[in-house]
């Protein structure tokens, strides 16, 4: 399997992802951590998806995806953390005030589980951040110590997949995700 990490300028890739079944739904898109919550709850239906293919289009897109083949098989949601709803998150601490970047959302397809995308993606939106030079990356994942987490709560990733990448533990965080604390893992790039 040849797995290849690219910046999400695919809107349909996105799309396949995170976009919902039902165009109309006012699901996530990856947009409930990665925008202010006030536009985040005026983008009704269809305007969210538009808002993200804005997004893709950008010099910013909104993360990377994982395709096998011309498949897009997993995403990972990739930006600065000032970008984002951590950047005022009173559960998640700053450590310092380095200008992060943090990767909030990981996930594969089904079907693609269990052959270790996840760490691709991980390496992508690493790679994704340093080559848009941050000097450092941060992902909050639940430290699960190898017990199951419910798959709907599984996006933030897991402190293994983070250990894995070279990133270390910083903090902890008043954050829970699948019954389970979140840490502050992080990665520098410099």
């Amino acid at each position: 399997m040849a797995i290849q990490v690219r910046p999400a300028t695919d809107f349909e890739g996105v799309r396949v992802l995170v976009g919902p079944k039902n165009p109309d739904a006012n699901v996530c898109w990856c947009l409930s951590h990665r925008v202010p919550s006030k536009v985040n709850s005026s983008l009704v239906g269809p305007e969210r998806a538009e808002y993200v293919r804005r997004m893709c289009a950008s010099d910013l897109p909104p993360g990377v995806l994982a395709y096998d083949g011309d498949e897009p098989v997993g995403w990972a949601g990739v930006a600065p953390r000032a970008d984002t709803q951590y950047a005022r998150s009173r559960r998640i601490p700053h450590i310092d005030d380095l200008p992060v970047w943090c990767v909030w959302c990981l996930r594969v397809r089904p079907g693609h589980r269990g052959k270790g995308i996840l760490d691709r993606l991980l390496d992508g939106a690493v790679a994704f951040a340093r080559e848009r030079g941050a000097p450092a990356i941060e992902g909050y994942p639940v430290d699960n110590r190898g017990e199951r987490v419910d798959q709907t709560m599984a996006f933030v990733g897991f402190r293994a997949l983070f250990e894995r990448a070279g990133f270390a533990k910083v903090a902890d965080t008043q954050s829970v995700s699948g019954g389970f604390p979140r840490v502050v893992m992080r990665l520098d790039l410099t």
